[in-house]
């Protein structure tokens, strides 16, 4: 009996350091492993990597614009009318907002933007007014608009110390420092080069060209810094022929000066060259995770990555 108990005590023992170094040699070997990464083409299109729902109880509800402030992803999040907030893995960290016609309250959260400072511009198109909360959501102040300029103000973007804004009803763009200072006003209705009709977002470019997408005329118009009509893009060559853009929205301009347009209607995202040639398109109509469905809002941050409002399908959908 006690040979049998020592046999026993031995096998395991051996066992035992069999185990040992063998988990030693494959964590040695798993430390020499180098993880495969697929290898993305820079000069293709971006690639989905994941997507922005808020919470569980309160997911988004047609979101409409959306901008990266520092580490953080602030979304005009309309029907619910409150802005979500989310962190860098798409967890909704915090909101703020809620309906009403009052300081910090909203009847249509549309455009978003932020300054330097870390602030948060919302356009309210209903109220017709931009309020400026601090990066936690705190109602600071009405955007100074003592000349009464803004009647709805739809798309948001700053640049340089500029606060641009169209207005959708006026079919206008202005420029104001964010002092409130009006610097210029681009537009008026019409269909005629430097017009618009129902324009919904802005950005501009490092050259300081400026974009303004002409929803209703199914164009993006360009202009100088100054304001100066520069050209149409619209799918066609030289912007001359019938556009392909239907219901332009968002807009936005990578660093390499692709220049992204979300096209409503055909729920997916054109990006275009300088010279306003289609080199790529993302999306397409459906629910899987590279699809969208009316998409509207379009931001692109320091490191070109895309985040898109996808309206009916409650989310922001990230492309890297």
């Amino acid at each position: 009996m006690k040979k049998r108990t020592v046999y026993i005590l031995m096998s395991s023992i051996v066992a035992l350091s069999v185990a040992f170094f063998a988990a030693i040699y494959f964590l040695n070997l798993e430390s020499t492993i180098k993880p495969i990464v697929a290898k993305v083409d820079p000069s293709g299109p971006p690639v989905y990597t994941n997507s922005l729902y808020g919470e569980f109880n309160k997911p988004l509800n047609k979101p409409m614009d959306v901008t990266k402030i520092g580490e953080f992803v602030y979304v005009s999040d309309t029907n619910n009318k409150q802005v979500q907030v989310f962190d860098q893995s798409g967890t909704s960290v915090f909101k703020f907002g809620k309906e009403g016609t009052k300081e910090g309250e909203f009847k249509f959260p549309y455009g978003i933007a932020g300054d330097k400072d870390g602030n948060i511009y919302v356009a309210d198109l209903y109220n017709g007014n931009i309020s400026i909360f601090d990066s936690k959501g705190k109602f600071l102040k009405y955007f100074n608009n003592k000349e009464k300029a803004i009647q709805s103000p739809g798309g948001l973007r700053i640049f340089d110390e500029k606060l641009y804004v169209t207005d959708i009803k006026a079919n206008k763009l202005f420029v104001f420092n964010l002092d409130g200072k009006k610097l210029m006003e681009i537009g008026g209705p019409g269909a005629d080069e430097g017009k618009f009709i129902a324009p919904n977002a802005v950005t501009v470019d490092n050259d300081n060209k400026i974009y303004v997408t002409d929803s209703g005329n199914n164009r993006v118009e360009v202009f100088n810094k100054d304001g100066k009509f520069i050209k149409i893009i619209n799918g066609s060559k030289d912007g001359k022929g019938d556009p392909t853009l239907l219901n332009p929205r968002g807009v936005g301009v990578d660093s390499k000066g692709n220049v992204y347009v979300v096209n409503n209607l055909s729920h997916n995202i054109y990006a275009f060259d300088k010279d306003g040639n289609q080199v790529f398109e993302l999306g397409g109509m459906g629910t899987d995770n590279d699809k969208l469905y009316l998409p509207n809002g379009l931001f692109i941050d320091d490191r070109d990555t895309l985040f898109v409002t996808d309206t009916i399908n409650q989310r922001v959908s990230v492309f890297y």
